[in-house]
């Protein structure tokens, strides 16, 4: 895949998503992160069953995208400081949500929607847009062998929740260089839409399978599972993995009113 490509998925997201309008916001926090994202195309009745009312899923028609109206993303969070540059909390955490590509029909606002996560930090829990969930179970695992100019690496991650909810992943994969790619995106509660950040971020994205874009296939071993309460009509076994990405670097920060 050629750079140009590699940067399709970052840029294409924040013109589908478009720039937040112009408002008066604080810096929250900042963050250093690594993660692995999940790229689903999931039943469609049962995801808009969980959406409030005017909001619908807000779909790439085209690129790397396409199709994908849920996104599951498993975060190692590092270096967490706030506005005065002092660690917040235990100064990094692990956590997993799941986020849907939104889109408001009254007002044409444009985001991502949280719909629920796991945080391993219970002190984390409900978080900015009250949705999180303490864990009754979490670990994260990655090896990393440089061997012969290749590096492969491996990661475990699963999140559960007293609840019932738990999402995991297994895989192994060959890492490759990611361009470097910034944005600016609004994300939603779907718990309460008022509840808001805008986060702006820049990292390193490596798409390693997808299904329309022809990257190559640098995944030999995947397994995923998404069960327990609301989740499992969203995860019913229809489901359809679109994308598998990782970013090896990201550096956020979140400003809220």
């Amino acid at each position: 895949m050629t750079r140009l490509a590699a940067f399709a998925l970052p840029v294409a997201l924040a013109l589908a998503l478009g720039a937040p309008a112009t408002r008066a916001e604080n810096l929250v926090e900042l963050s250093a992160e690594s993660q692995m994202q999940l790229d689903f195309h999931v039943p469609d009745a049962a995801l808009a069953a969980m959406l409030p009312a005017g909001w619908a899923p807000n779909v790439a028609t085209q690129g790397p995208a396409k199709d994908a109206n849920i996104r599951m993303v498993f975060i190692d969070r590092g270096d967490i400081t706030g506005p005065d540059n002092k660690p917040l909390g235990h100064g990094a955490n692990q956590l997993v949500y799941l986020i849907v590509p939104i889109k408001q029909a009254a007002s044409g606002a444009t985001g991502q929607m949280v719909l629920v996560g796991i945080t391993a930090d219970p002190a984390d829990a409900p978080g900015p847009f009250g949705v999180y969930l303490p864990p009754s179970d979490h670990r994260m695992a990655r090896a990393v062998v440089a061997d012969g100019g290749a590096t492969r690496v491996e990661e475990n991650w699963a999140f559960a929740a007293a609840s019932g909810e738990r999402m995991e992943v297994h895989l192994k994969y060959e890492r490759r260089g990611a361009p470097k790619a910034a944005a600016e995106v609004r994300f939603y509660s779907a718990k309460d839409p008022a509840m808001a950040q805008t986060w702006k971020y820049e990292r390193g994205l490596d798409i390693m399978r997808n299904a329309t874009v022809n990257v190559g296939d640098r995944v030999t071993d995947f397994s995923y599972k998404v069960t327990g309460g609301r989740l499992g009509a969203l995860f019913d076994g229809s489901e359809k993995v679109l994308s598998i990405d990782a970013i090896h670097w990201s550096t956020r920060a979140a400003f809220a009113p």
